[in-house]
């Protein structure tokens, strides 16, 4: 077997909307209604599923809570253009930019909360090249 990528991700939420917005209006992923109206937000080729805690989908993990998630989505905009945007979007940053290591290599990231506080971590590669 030879895994090739994720598909999707499943976020435990206190509020499905409060998560759409942030994740549609501040990181401008597209929102998608599915199966019995639940909803995700997708960019590229992935998505986050959202379900909200105590209406959890089976199978689920093991303990879903609102705010355990971490994880880093890679963008295309410089990690100036990054801060520039979060602030014109009234969104704190928790650190950054810092440099880290990323699957294919050094990247630079910066760290906010999404509204479950659910670490979010959205980086470029440096030297900054565009990876799709």
């Amino acid at each position: 077997m030879k895994i090739l990528r994720y598909d999707h991700l499943v976020l435990t939420v206190a509020s499905i909307e409060q998560s759409i917005r942030f994740y549609g209006d501040v990181l401008g992923m597209e929102i998608e209604t599915f199966g019995q109206n639940r909803k995700a937000a997708k960019f590229g080729q992935q998505k986050i599923n959202f379900q909200e805690v105590g209406k959890e989908i089976d199978p689920k993990a093991k303990y879903p809570v609102p705010g355990s998630g971490d994880f880093c989505l890679i963008t295309e905009s410089t990690p100036a253009e990054v801060q520039r945007y979060l602030e014109l979007k009234g969104v704190p940053i928790e650190l950054g930019p810092v440099q880290r290591t990323g699957a294919l290599g050094p990247i630079t990231s910066i760290y906010i909360r999404d509204p479950d506080q659910n670490l979010v971590e959205i980086s470029s590669y440096t030297p900054h090249i565009h990876i799709r």
